[in-house]
């Protein structure tokens, strides 16, 4: 028996397990163990999150919460460590760049646990995003490296990652989108916010560097009193941002939008229906990036750089950072372009679980 340990740390990184999940059941031999670290606290991963998405509950939670980016990896690393000695687990699986993914990805290798990164070999190039860390340090000790895009190919090459390491499979979240499409296409949220499909925009921030500072966050606002304007402009926000507008003295600016509307957070399938219904997406998320390319919708991000080029070269997206002549005048070409047609990428078929398992599967792995 294969006895695997996936760790989650975020509630995006269910989305990237899920399909593996559902992947590893065509493996008698493989015997799969969810940790959720808990990370990130989400009121939203109820019963129905995973009922919705198939997705089984956690066997175990470690609750750690947040803290600094120090303290939280060192507490992760601390009670991951006991699930270790008590499980011997065969392989541990992170997904993506949050801080459980290294510090689980450590303590695994330090325990001579073999270690498999999903999403690995993605680059901003940019040190001064935690999660760029996090991506190199993992694919640096990592035993199987599973790449979404071709970029990711060439990024580790250029690292000096044995080939036989590597293995380009495809985009898990991808799977996870084309799995709910049909179902995301039975919720009533466009009916039930009185919107019409392509007459209105989405926007949503989650990175520090956006909404945390002043002057950033005060230029994004001075692009979105432009955008409002011309449609309806919904705005799920983490309630973390909603205090910020108040903190950064912006919350009378953003009231005065009349027809920028602030929703709470949305679970995955009503948000899926909203952002593939919407003229423009307006995100500074690296999953929303590639989900609007398969979406054929068009997406402004509000970043510098993207670890995920494809969605910029053969997708829909387009860098615009935090400068509102830059967002606005995107907005406009997007506005005037007709709707994109989604693009064919190589392996986003939503098969990649499935050549995951496989890999972790083979005999040579074992």
């Amino acid at each position: 028996m294969l006895k695997i340990i996936n760790v989650c740390g975020a509630r995006p990184n269910f989305m990237k397990i899920a399909p593996l999940m559902r992947a590893y059941q065509s493996y008698p031999d493989i015997d799969p163990i969810i940790v959720h670290t808990g990370q990130h606290y989400d009121q939203n991963m109820s019963d129905l999150f995973f009922r919705q998405l198939d997705i089984p509950e956690p066997n175990i939670n470690l609750g750690v919460g947040s803290g600094s980016h120090a303290a939280q990896t060192a507490e992760i690393m601390k009670r991951f460590e006991t699930v270790l000695e008590e499980h011997q687990p065969d392989w541990v699986v992170v997904v993506g760049d949050v801080n459980s993914t290294i510090a689980c990805g450590l303590v695994a290798v330090k325990r001579g646990v073999k270690l498999a990164h999903v999403e690995a070999g993605l680059r901003s190039f940019d040190r001064t995003m935690p999660e760029e860390i996090n991506r190199l340090l993992t694919d640096a000790i990592s035993d199987l490296l599973f790449v979404s895009e071709p970029s990711g190919l060439e990024n580790l090459k250029r690292e000096g990652v044995p080939d036989e390491k590597v293995h380009f499979v495809g985009n898990v979240m991808i799977d996870t989108l084309k799995a709910n499409l049909e179902k995301a296409e039975q919720s009533n949220v466009l009916e039930e916010m009185e919107l019409e499909p392509g007459g209105y925009n989405v926007v949503t921030l989650h990175r520090p560097s956006n909404g945390d500072d002043a002057e950033t966050f005060g230029h994004i606002a001075d692009a979105l009193e432009v955008i409002q304007d011309d449609l309806p402009t919904i705005f799920p926000m983490h309630p973390r941002t909603v205090q910020n507008l108040s903190k950064l003295g912006l919350a009378e600016r953003f009231a005065g939008m009349q027809r920028l509307r602030i929703v709470e957070p949305m679970g995955y399938l009503s948000f899926l229906k909203l952002m593939s219904r919407a003229a423009v997406v307006l995100t500074d998320s690296g999953g929303m990036q590639e989900e609007t390319t398969i979406l054929g919708v068009w997406c402004l991000t509000l970043r510098e750089n993207t670890e995920r080029p494809i969605t910029i070269t053969q997708g829909t997206s387009t860098l615009v950072g935090a400068d509102p002549e830059r967002i606005v005048s995107a907005y406009r070409r997007c506005r005037r372009a007709p709707a994109s047609k989604p693009p064919v990428l190589e392996k986003w078929d939503g098969r990649a679980a499935d050549r995951i398992a496989k890999v972790l599967a083979s005999p040579d792995n074992g």
